[in-house]
């Protein structure tokens, strides 16, 4: 698959949301989020500009209940939309890994575009439980949808934090940092599936 081919689109509709998502992994950092949950949607943001994906975001879900339906199937949205995207992998790092602090707090991410579905996930106990109308325990949930539809092996740790926007955000933006480095091609490896199996 060609660079400028590597874009994935997905529509997703329940009876509880309706889902649009489209990624393109050689953007340049360009968004357009609108999921009616406002800390949701700064997050999606930093995924988008940190990994350099352009990424368009739009769910209309049943906020008048709460804000979990929206949350999880736009995670699922986006997570079958990067599998996509990703194509046949051939030629990629396949691994990637990052660290970045957001004042107190830290987030250690590493990715496998593996084809096989993991996650490992800690951040600090004791958590604000809501910021804004995000609820702070939806971010595991966000991660294992998204794990699950891309097929992807996820480890993200926060070894300390104290403020909950900063614990969370500093993971979108290291987990956008990681798959961002992931996804890209490795001019050692032109043509080549990154994989002693042959599949990914």
């Amino acid at each position: 698959m060609t660079r400028e081919g590597r874009v994935g689109r997905t529509e997703r509709t329940t009876k509880e949301t309706s889902v649009l998502v489209e990624i393109d992994l050689d953007g340049t950092g360009r968004t357009d989020i609108a999921t009616g949950v406002g800390f949701y949607d700064h997050m999606l943001d930093q995924l988008g500009r940190h990994g350099l994906f352009d990424l368009t975001v739009k769910t209309d879900g049943d906020l008048h209940i709460d804000s979990h339906h929206t949350i999880e199937d736009t995670a699922l949205a986006l997570g079958a939309a990067f599998k996509q995207a990703l194509g046949d992998k051939v030629g990629i790092y396949r691994f990637g890994n990052c660290t970045v602090p957001l004042d107190e707090s830290l987030a250690q991410v590493t990715v496998d575009l593996s084809g096989r579905p993991y996650l490992v996930h800690t951040e600090p106990e004791n958590m604000a439980p809501m910021i804004g109308e995000y609820d702070t325990t939806m971010t595991r949930h966000i991660l294992e949808s998204f794990v699950a539809q891309a097929q992807i092996a996820l480890h993200v740790h926060v070894p300390y934090g104290r403020n909950a926007h900063h614990i969370v955000e500093c993971q979108f933006k290291a987990l956008a940092r990681a798959l961002r480095y992931a996804c890209e091609r490795d001019p050692r490896a032109a043509g080549i599936l990154p994989s002693t199996k042959g599949a990914l």
